[in-house]
């Protein structure tokens, strides 16, 4: 008999899931202003680390509204557990969970493809944008724009105008799919950016070798993480008090 591995909960997911309830609860109506950082750290004795995580994870799933300077206000609009149209980033019928499985299609076959097709100019310019991540880990909206970038030569580099026309097209909600992936990860698995850029190294080199299975594998298995994250976050485990 094997057994399902049950992991932890992290104190940043016990923080998140806790502010989600007050807020279903109904005690942080929409648009309400939440604590400051330091007030939410007082109040659960964790660190401000800590709430700083719990709140990247609630914008990412489309709870609360961070702005620069001027603190943390629920959303307006809600998530919507039941499933329609207005729901949030889970919960919506275009949802980002769709995003990630048109994104499991189309990326990989153009990661498997670029592995067999690539020019010595499609190298060089994935190498490029591989330099530019390394030169902005700390710039979060440099990094963005050069991990799309990145995604969108490999399918150029896959020298199929179908692919190349459907990234294109998908381009605006990649990139939202994308910006968000990076937040959860971060959030739920304590990865780094470093990480994330080894990963791209990763996929580079497969292509680079003309290595077209290890290509495709380690394309599913980046986008495949942020999957599980999605998965994880979105449990029922979420109602947790």
């Amino acid at each position: 008999m094997s057994f399902q591995q049950i992991k932890p909960q992290k104190g940043s997911e016990i923080v998140m899931h806790q502010i989600k309830q007050q807020i279903l609860a109904g005690a942080y109506p929409p648009s309400a202003k939440l604590p400051t950082v330091v007030e939410l750290a007082a109040s659960f004795e964790v660190g401000r680390s800590t709430i700083r995580e719990a709140l990247s994870a609630l914008k990412a799933m489309g709870w609360v509204d961070i702005r620069h300077g001027g603190g943390t206000f629920v959303s307006k609009i809600l998530p919507n557990e039941l499933g329609e149209e207005n729901g949030g980033l889970f919960y919506k019928t275009e949802s980002f969970q769709e995003v990630l499985e048109v994104r499991k299609f189309i990326e990989v076959g153009c990661a498997s493809l670029a592995a067999e097709r690539r020019t010595e100019a499609d190298l060089a310019g994935l190498a490029a944008i591989l330099s530019q991540m390394e030169a902005s880990l700390d710039n979060e909206e440099l990094s963005d724009q050069a991990d799309i970038s990145f995604h969108l030569h490999i399918a150029r580099a896959s020298h199929n105008s179908l692919f190349v026309s459907m990234m294109e097209s998908v381009a605006q909600r990649l990139q939202e799919s994308m910006r968000e992936s990076r937040r959860l990860w971060f959030f739920a698995e304590r990865a780094s950016a470093e990480l994330l850029l080894q990963e791209h190294r990763e996929i580079y080199q497969a292509i680079e070798a003309r290595q077209v299975e290890l290509a495709s594998t380690k394309m599913m298995q980046h986008i495949m993480k942020v999957d599980q994250v999605v998965h994880r976050l979105a449990l029922p485990h979420s109602k947790t008090q």
